[in-house]
């Protein structure tokens, strides 16, 4: 029975998701800690209590936003809503209360963190999956705002200014990187989207133009990654790893353009996501090599 609840318990916070936004919410935490500061592991701790409880009840409430919607699509009709294993009454409530544990652990961190969670908290669940997503072809755009934040509140863990060009990178890159993510997979679940009246790119505007936009923005995004020397510390980690991975996920790009979507997909998509996480963590280690080495 234990197992079958925290099933559906994870499956309603999306926990895959919610260890992705953990991981680039350390990033930015280790982005902005000062290698020659004492380091405090109950500062880290209720950072990623804080990202966590914000992520899995802002997901909790957006499943109980969208129950009717995913009991029209194939791919999301058995989540626990729409199969009837939890009521919308219960996601509300979980969710509300995750939000609220989220923002007062925000606040034992500092008030930026406790504002920053609940700005995305808002963002995502009243403007994206409220509006963005059901009204407009291109909501992926300015719903990759909230969706970028993870690294911007684990940032500012450590720092009151938020305008820094290393944090400005770190959002650039979660920013663009979730046009292609997310365009690709609805290219995978195009009819699911359509049964759905969900207006994505590929039901609005065809496949071959997705393939186009998801290319402008991969361009973009390898661009922003190679043009690390000009945000952040850029050193050893960024000739060895950003270079050839920058590379590579274009290739993989060119390999799912040539095939107009229909195959590469898992690959194109693996190497993307993997290419996000070595391009926030590259700049983490090389200012701690540069550092413990005395080049800074």
């Amino acid at each position: 029975m234990f197992r079958i609840i925290m099933r559906q318990f994870l499956d309603l916070t999306k926990s895959g998701i919610v260890v992705f936004v953990l991981v680039t919410g350390a990033a930015g935490f280790a982005l902005s800690w000062r290698p020659y500061e004492a380091f405090d592991f109950a500062h880290l701790f209720m950072t990623l209590v804080s990202l966590y409880f914000f992520s899995s009840g802002s997901f909790a409430l957006n499943q109980a936003q969208e129950w009717r919607l995913d009991r029209e699509m194939p791919r999301t009709s058995k989540r626990p809503i729409p199969s009837g294993k939890i009521s919308v009454f219960q996601a509300t409530f979980l969710g509300i209360a995750f939000v609220l544990i989220g923002f007062l652990s925000g606040v034992l961190v500092n008030f930026n963190v406790a504002m920053l969670g609940l700005a995305t908290v808002l963002l995502y669940n009243l403007c994206y999956t409220l509006y963005w997503k059901r009204k407009w072809t291109f909501g992926a755009v300015p719903g990759a705002i909230p969706g970028a934040m993870p690294v911007v509140i684990g940032y500012a863990a450590n720092a009151d200014h938020l305008f820094h060009p290393e944090v400005i990178h770190a959002f650039l890159l979660m920013f663009l990187w979730q046009m292609p993510h997310f365009w690709s997979l609805a290219i995978k679940f195009k009819d699911d989207y359509a049964a759905g009246k969900v207006p994505v790119l590929p039901v609005m505007l065809g496949t071959e133009k997705t393939l186009f936009h998801i290319g402008l923005y991969m361009f973009a995004y390898v661009a922003v990654a190679i043009a690390s020397p000009w945000f952040t510390s850029a050193y050893f980690v960024y000739a060895f790893i950003v270079v050839p991975f920058a590379f590579k996920v274009l290739w993989e790009f060119f390999r799912y353009y040539r095939a107009g979507g229909q195959s590469h997909w898992l690959s194109f998509f693996l190497w993307t996501n993997f290419s996000m996480l070595i391009f926030l963590i590259a700049p983490v280690l090389d200012k701690w090599q540069r550092f413990y080495s005395g080049n800074v």
